[in-house]
């Protein structure tokens, strides 16, 4: 199956504070992130199961946490190493850094 497809099949789905995609009934790929208070919000764990990984999906993940982030106007703190990287890798994603 292709790359396309597979991320097609898998909704991203949403909760307070994170963003997540479950397949049959179990968690495969979350990013979770709290409130600092004062517009900023912390991305503090980045998962995605081993048998996805390498698929673009904590990618994707991140760009929902981004576009909530625009969207409400918000700063992002990036706790996690793999948001930390994404901020390192893509410099035009910087003005949301707290």
């Amino acid at each position: 199956m292709d790359q396309r497809r597979l991320t097609s099949m898998m909704e991203i789905q949403s909760d307070t504070g994170r963003f997540y995609i479950k397949e049959q009934g179990k968690n495969v790929a979350e990013i979770t992130f709290t409130s600092l208070g004062n517009d900023v919000i912390s991305i503090d764990h980045t998962f995605v199961d081993s048998s996805l990984r390498g698929k673009g999906i904590a990618e994707k993940l991140i760009r929902k946490v981004i576009d909530y982030a625009r969207t409400e106007n918000l700063k992002i703190n990036p706790a996690c190493s793999y948001a930390a990287y994404h901020f390192d890798k893509f410099p035009e994603d910087r003005d949301l850094l707290h």
